[in-house]
């Protein structure tokens, strides 16, 4: 009788374990919610890149506001495709969200192109109380010509050129290879300078410049350091030609399926991911600069007689793609 104890025991031990395991387990799928919706978000820049990171924060907000029912799944390195390819598959749903560049919004929404013309702004505050206006709200709502929904805006900085060889003024591009996005209005600004655009995938430049197909391109400062360009072309100008903000974007047809509520809380945590961003582009841009600088990047500040010729190096680009829209521009200039 006294050797049965043991084993009386044992059995009493495991029924309270499986019984411990069962309660958890049960009381989890209790108190937890499978994802109704499952949305891949497209991004083509790296991880840990300010846009990704925000884009990752958007993910996780609306996450946790609609307690686990909406789940983005964020994929960087332009694993679902080039920006261009991207809006088009988002036009008939095959992704549902995304951060791009109003350059590429605009090869589709011709309004989009008043946001990229050379020097529209001051500074970058002037840029911020425009698109965080009703001016900014207006360029949103556009977007739904293209089937798409703005619903934030994100920082990119202003845009540099940077080269093989040092470009001092409006003269020294002439000539020259400067990679530009898929953008007609990139590459006539390009031209306008004297220099020849060619088309390169981002992912692409630096074998571009390895190769001789471009001696110049033009970014900001975190894409630069990020991709590395720094090791190919060591020359960057500082004249911020353009300041080109960056749009999160839904698909319509997935908006559509969405009930207002859900639509209210989707808008809510791009404009808090927006915020969000912002903060962490500003330590970005510092810190690669700084690692570009250690490198060996000469940077070069152009003066304001110089910057003042590749401004009005610009007449016939506002003119060709402002005509129509000068009252927006005007209202922009003077925000």
């Amino acid at each position: 009788m006294k050797k049965r104890w043991p084993i009386v025991a044992m059995i009493v031990c495991i029924v309270l374990i499986m019984s411990a395991v069962l309660f958890f387990f049960n009381n989890r799928k209790d108190n937890s919610t499978s994802p109704e919706y499952v949305f891949l978000y497209a991004e083509n820049q790296t991880p840990g890149y300010p846009t990704t990171l925000g884009g990752e924060r958007f993910a996780d907000l609306v996450y946790e506001k609609t307690n686990g029912r909406i789940k983005i799944i964020v994929k960087c390195n332009a694993e679902l495709g080039s920006e261009a390819e991207v809006i088009n598959q988002m036009k008939y749903g095959g992704i549902a969200f995304a951060r791009v560049s109003v350059s590429q919004l605009a090869e589709k929404i011709q309004l989009m192109n008043v946001l990229l013309l050379p020097y529209l702004y001051n500074d970058s505050d002037h840029m911020w109380r425009v698109l965080e206006g009703e001016i900014g709200d207006e360029f949103l709502l556009k977007t739904k010509d293209y089937d798409l929904v703005g619903l934030s805006w994100y920082d990119a900085g202003a845009r540099n050129f940077y080269s093989t060889k040092p470009i001092t003024c409006v003269e020294d591009c002439k000539g020259m290879k400067i990679r530009v996005q898929e953008s007609t209005m990139m590459a006539d600004m390009v031209s306008a300078l004297g220099a020849t655009p060619v088309e390169v995938v981002y992912s692409e430049v630096y074998s571009a410049f390895e190769q001789g197909i471009v001696d110049g391109a033009e970014n900001n400062w975190p894409s630069y350091e990020a991709m590395r360009h720094y090791r190919v072309a060591g020359y960057y100008t500082i004249d911020e030609h353009v300041r080109v903000p960056e749009m999160q974007i839904c698909s319509k047809v997935i908006w559509d399926k969405l009930s207002e509520e859900d639509q209210k809380i989707i808008t809510e945590c791009a404009k808090e991911s927006s915020i969000y961003e912002r903060q962490l582009w500003k330590q970005r841009e510092a810190s690669s600069r700084k690692i570009a600088v250690s490198y060996g990047t000469q940077v070069i500040t152009l003066s304001p007689e110089e910057k003042k010729k590749f401004r009005e190096a610009m007449s016939d680009v506002y003119e060709r793609y402002s005509g129509s829209y000068m009252n927006i521009v005007r209202r922009i200039r003077d925000y």
